[in-house]
């Protein structure tokens, strides 16, 4: 009767452990809401979650997204007959370029889920061991829609993250 006890406690606490140890939580990136609330002191408007809406179309024609809270700013660009993605660092006036010391910073995708290593593309001007353009290529940014997602690097030590979504905007419509 002491072994039938036995087994029986182990075969439920195997069974309790099943069913509540190895729950694990889940989180869905979703980028930041567009709000009507007041503008910064860089003239971005706030959304709900605390990021910023309102930037409108970068310098190269691409959908940027705040950096370190208005410090800095990246530009989101695809080229999808190239299937490829390329970024760009700009300063707090989201206009002029900033290059950093970084070889690569990452690209996120929700839809279709993607994720990319872009590699420093020094532009003209970008001092020896920086750059302010990063690009990589992906057989699913030849998908032509308009995406969502996150862009994430490191400058000076410093983690930067930033969700952004493109928007059809006059011919650019998918």
């Amino acid at each position: 009767m002491k072994t039938v006890f036995t087994s029986a406690g182990i075969t439920f606490s195997i069974c309790l452990f099943a069913s509540t140890g190895c729950m694990q939580e889940t989180t869905t990136m979703t980028p930041p809401a567009k709000s009507s609330s007041a503008a910064d002191e860089h003239g971005h408007a706030h959304t709900a979650d605390g990021g910023y809406g309102g930037h409108g179309t970068g310098p190269h024609d691409g959908t940027v997204a705040d950096w370190g809270g208005g410090k800095y700013h990246v530009e989101f660009k695809v080229d999808h007959s190239k299937q490829e993605g390329t970024v760009y660092v700009l300063g707090s006036d989201e206009k002029s370029p900033v290059p950093i010391s970084s070889e690569a910073i990452e690209l996120s995708i929700l839809d279709p889920v993607l994720q990319v290593t872009l590699k420093a593309a020094p532009q003209d001007g970008d001092k020896p061991g920086t750059a302010s353009r990063f690009v990589g290529n992906h057989e699913k940014l030849g998908v032509v829609q308009e995406y969502a997602g996150t862009i994430s690097g490191v400058i000076d030590g410093t983690p930067y993250s930033g969700d952004f979504k493109e928007e059809p905007q006059g011919d650019h419509k998918h």
